[in-house]
């Protein structure tokens, strides 16, 4: 087992990472930016170094300076979190060229999987139904080829995406050159991969996903969906599970898709497939994230299971602690993810000094954060401050109970989205189960038609 890892990650997540190796008696290290000198993780750690100025691209997304800190520090491992590298086949093999385990599968794995067009090949051959596509990366001078046989509407895609960085909808032929360039940028920007392709855009879906882990001596274990219909520009807001769409039946055939994945490529860690799910119960394959999920929690809350540290068992060549096959759901959880963004500034990003910090508790109640009194927020990074996870017996209570931990969570000295969550699980099509990934830009449209009329009104 690993000794010493060092995190290349900021903010919430290396705060969760670093509980996770504590409590296996690991020694944690932090790779930390200029700005994110008086950040939690850093308080938290054993060791601390500089990778950086506060530009992703010349810290978080450095690999010569996150393999330098590893091997000044002595670390055996370097966890990516998600987001930055944790996805970048590069950097798996350059931590493997330097002797240095990554704790996420092999970089021919991501290649394989984390490439979002490769994925889409390989689900065919494993005879998984995907969306109408690329199979190849689009270019300068593919694009209207391969939009033609695609389709409008479309998505743009970058392969190495995630957290709805470098996805663009695109209606028409007219538009399509720009918003290319668009998410080609944006990608580049967040992954260091311009790369991207095309998917048929569906109206409305439901966006269902499995997780896996999967151990070096070939075990394999899938947990309950997740639902993560509600997204804004294509960022997940609320993720819960079970879904109130998918049935014992349809849960089996989705699990059966995701661990025939996982066992084809040979897939070491953790790792996430992604469906579109239609009002019928029809499914298409997405993609994979090779890496751990922002909504990792609400599987644990229904399962028990420390994904962290399962992740970490794989990546040392350990067994998992979980027998392989397919765990059930026990109760139901919700997570919400807390932004600082102002809902009543069209979700305007901002930062500032957090005056006063209180965060819920009592049964059932989780809130992951890296918020602390008198910490200064950054602007440079995501606007992701914090995770709020309830779980209880049923959806219903979950409700319930998320309803009542919303109203005790207070973070003052910059605008949040709770006031927003507070108002979406007051909906009542939120509340009996009926939503879809059109659902939260089609709430916040009518909040913006009835203030619009109020103020006619007045």
């Amino acid at each position: 087992m690993f000794k010493k890892v060092l995190i290349a990650n900021r903010g919430e997540i290396a705060v969760r990472i670093i509980r996770t190796l504590r409590e296996m008696g690991i020694s944690p290290v932090v790779a930390y930016s200029q700005a994110d000198i008086n950040s939690l993780p850093l308080r938290l750690a054993d060791k601390t170094v500089c990778i950086g100025p506060a530009s992703a691209s010349q810290s978080y997304l450095n690999t010569d300076a996150i393999i330098a800190a590893a091997e000044i520090t002595g670390a055996d491992a370097i966890h990516p979190g998600y987001g930055f590298l944790s996805e970048n086949a590069d950097f798996a093999q350059a931590c493997s060229d330097s002797g240095i385990t990554f704790i996420g599968p092999s970089a021919e794995t991501i290649l394989k999987l984390g490439d979002k067009a490769g994925a889409r090949r390989m689900a065919v051959q494993a005879g998984i139904p995907v969306t109408p596509g690329t199979d190849v990366c689009v270019t300068p001078e593919n694009y209207e080829l391969e939009a033609a046989k695609t389709g409008f509407p479309l998505m743009i895609k970058a392969t190495a995406g995630g957290g709805g960085k470098g996805i663009r909808v695109v209606r028409d032929m007219a538009s399509l050159k720009n918003e290319l360039q668009i998410a080609s940028a944006e990608a580049m920007s967040a992954f260091g991969n311009s790369d991207v392709y095309f998917e048929k855009y569906l109206e409305n879906p439901r966006h269902i996903e499995m997780q896996f882990v999967r151990d070096s001596k070939g075990n394999t274990v899938t947990f309950p969906e997740r639902d993560c219909s509600i997204q804004r520009r294509h960022q997940k807001l609320i993720e819960e599970t079970p879904s109130s769409a998918v049935s014992e039946q349809l849960r089996n055939r989705l699990s059966r898709a995701a661990m025939k994945l996982a066992d084809t490529a040979g897939y070491v860690g953790a790792g996430t497939v992604e469906f579109l799910l239609d009002r019928e119960g029809g499914f298409w394959f997405m993609e994979v994230n090779t890496r751990l999920q922002v909504e990792h929690p609400v599987t644990e809350a229904v399962t028990g299971t420390d994904l962290v540290r399962e992740q970490i068992l794989a990546a040392a060549g350990e067994p998992l602690s979980i027998p392989a096959g397919s765990l059930a759901p026990h109760g139901h959880a919700i997570e919400f993810r807390i932004n600082a963004e102002d809902p009543e500034e069209d979700f305007r990003p901002g930062a500032g000094i957090i005056q006063n910090l209180f965060l819920p508790g009592g049964p059932g109640v989780r809130t992951d954060t890296h918020l602390y009194t008198g910490y200064s927020l950054p602007v440079f990074y995501d606007s992701l401050i914090a995770k709020l996870i309830v779980h209880a017996a049923d959806r219903g209570q979950a409700v319930n109970r998320a309803a009542r931990a919303l109203r005790e969570l207070e973070i003052t000295g910059i605008k949040t989205t709770v006031p927003f969550h507070m108002s979406i699980i007051q909906d009542s099509d939120f509340r009996s189960g009926h939503t879809h990934t059109g659902f939260a830009e089609a709430f916040i449209a009518g909040i913006k038609k009835n203030k619009k009329q109020d103020l006619t009104n007045n």
